[in-house]
């Protein structure tokens, strides 16, 4: 059976960069799992120097160390190596070799690189002992021997250079980095630097092991105390070449990536010599921390976004449920104060959001109007069908079940209607969903905006005859506050109306009541 399982973040790697990202996700109580495959790059390394805080610590060590911090966070560090990284679209599956699937929201790729070093007899045993790499990792050791450089790549003069302030005694062999200019020579003989320019062919070691000399192919010794070679890096990536992400144009073609990590895939981050080959020991760790940390920042926002639409779906499931309590919630007339306003409109192409049983809605019909009506119950648009088709308005009418705030159409209209659409969330998005409304009225035509600009005299009255509290029904604003909160451009919109009228009701105890209806009219202008 596969075993599959469930994290926040699933980090490939855990070097100095991998353990950095989930040392920062394990803080900020992200479930984070590392898989690590137990190469990280410098374990041929006794030592570690320009570390601050570390100097001279063994790797290993460090390592150790950083994994023992990160379980006591939480994090869980698994060996392996992972075969494929897939999107699922909310989610990454995250597949080991060893056939273990682990989903994940995001993912951060610091898998680190090989180091491809020059096929020379002897080299391989010497890596990371007195055959290396970076004269800032391991110059001062070394510092005032006889030290050889091995250019791999016209890169190298560079590094040939760099060597040289580490001992006055420096032989560079340049078969490999092709044809020197005549301005290169002349720096480097200037610094008292011997060229080599026969390939080198072997290297020669003492009877304790360590580097005596290196051997050309002329078969001259050349006498050394250290050898730096810089070596072509190898990313193995091919666990997501699925994902097709983005390569720097650089050696090894590395992961191209922003400030915080970020790679062309929106669910997965790179940090460590996965994006930077040459990067050494606190590179890495700053650029896992904060990877993690944007890893971190990146969930934290898709959490609001969740909560956000299962707020909605809740709130949509309220209303779906009331409309489904009973066989019918409104009377089936038209609103009063609806029809009293819009029949001073010329009819046209209409949309009534909040339709609810589409009373409103087969009344605009009913008048020559083309109308698409919207609610977020799928029960109250079926009735409202069901109007329609029974007055034979079928042809006139469009019910559709969505969400307003996120599926009007897109097509504009002569008249934006929204009766009556309140809700006792406080965090009911009235305006915004109200100003996408006015985005579909079309030039020259009307915004219109119903609204409760009181709470009815029944719930405004408590049983000893005092004031209700405000928590007692929905945030009620009267209609020039509302105008003012839509902000709506005055060079593009006309203020047709603005004002608060009474409408006669029979209250739920059936005595006669009036209410206070806000009522907002704007006209976009024509173009």
């Amino acid at each position: 059976m596969t075993n599959e399982r469930e994290w926040d973040a699933v980090v490939i790697g855990g070097g100095i960069a991998g353990l950095s990202a989930a040392q920062m996700l394990g803080r900020a109580r992200r479930r984070t799992l590392v898989i690590d495959a137990g190469s990280p790059r410098n374990r041929f390394a006794a030592h570690m120097h320009g570390v601050l805080g570390h100097d001279g610590t063994d790797p290993a060590e460090l390592l150790r160390r950083g994994r023992d911090e990160v379980v006591a966070y939480g994090v869980v560090v698994a060996d392996g190596s992972v075969a494929t990284v897939i999107d699922d679209g909310d989610r990454m599956r995250i597949t080991r070799d060893d056939g273990t699937i682990d989903h994940a929201r995001a993912v951060v790729i610091a898998s680190g690189i090989r180091d491809v070093l020059p096929e020379v007899e002897g080299l391989a045993a010497l890596w990371g002992r007195s055959v290396l790499h970076c004269p800032y990792c391991h110059g001062w050791e070394v510092a005032g021997r006889r030290l050889g450089v091995w250019a791999t790549s016209p890169a190298s003069i560079h590094q040939i250079e760099l060597v040289r302030q580490w001992s006055d005694d420096v032989t560079a062999f340049t078969a490999d980095a092709g044809h020197l200019d005549s301005e290169t020579m002349a720096r480097l003989l200037a610094r008292g630097i011997r060229v080599v320019t026969a390939p080198a062919r072997a290297l020669v070691t003492g009877d304790s092991g360590a580097l005596t000399a290196v051997r050309d192919a002329d078969g001259t010794e050349h006498p050394l105390g250290a050898l730096f070679v810089a070596p072509t890096p190898a990313l193995d990536l091919t666990f997501v070449d699925g994902l097709h992400l983005t390569r720097a144009d650089a050696p090894g073609a590395p992961l191209a990536v922003d400030a915080l990590g970020s790679t062309s895939h929106p669910r997965v981050w790179a940090a460590g010599n996965t994006t930077a080959p040459y990067g050494n020991v606190p590179l890495s760790m700053g650029a896992g921390s904060m990877a993690g940390a944007a890893v971190n920042a990146a969930l934290v926002a898709e959490d609001a976004r969740r909560a956000v639409e299962a707020r909605r779906h809740q709130r949509n499931a309220h209303w779906e449920e009331r409309y489904a309590s009973d066989e019918r919630v409104w009377s089936g007339r038209v609103n009063a104060t609806f029809a009293a306003v819009a029949h001073t409109l010329s009819p046209g192409s209409a949309l009534d959001i909040g339709c609810g049983e589409g009373a409103d809605a087969v009344w605009l019909a009913e008048r020559g109007w083309q109308v698409t009506a919207v609610d977020v119950s799928e029960t109250a648009v079926a009735r409202g069908r069901a109007a329609a088709d029974e007055r034979g308005l079928a042809d006139r009418v469009w019910f559709v079940a969505a969400d307003a705030g996120h599926a009007l159409p897109e097509a504009m209209f002569d008249l934006v209607a929204s009766s009556f659409l309140h809700s006792w969330e406080p965090d009911f998005p009235r305006i915004p969903l109200l100003r996408t409304a006015a985005e579909r009225v079309a030039p020259g035509g009307h915004l219109l905006v119903l609204s409760h600009a009181a709470p009815p005299p029944w719930a405004r009255e408590d049983h000893d005859g005092g004031h209700a509290s405000a928590h007692d029904g929905p945030p009620l604003l009267g209609p020039r506050e509302e105008v003012d909160l839509l902000g709506l451009d005055a060079s593009e919109w006309t203020t047709v109306l603005v004002e608060v009228r009474q409408r006669a009701v029979t209250s739920p105890t059936g005595e006669s009541a009036t209410l206070d209806d806000g009522v907002l009219l704007l006209q976009r202008a024509a173009r």
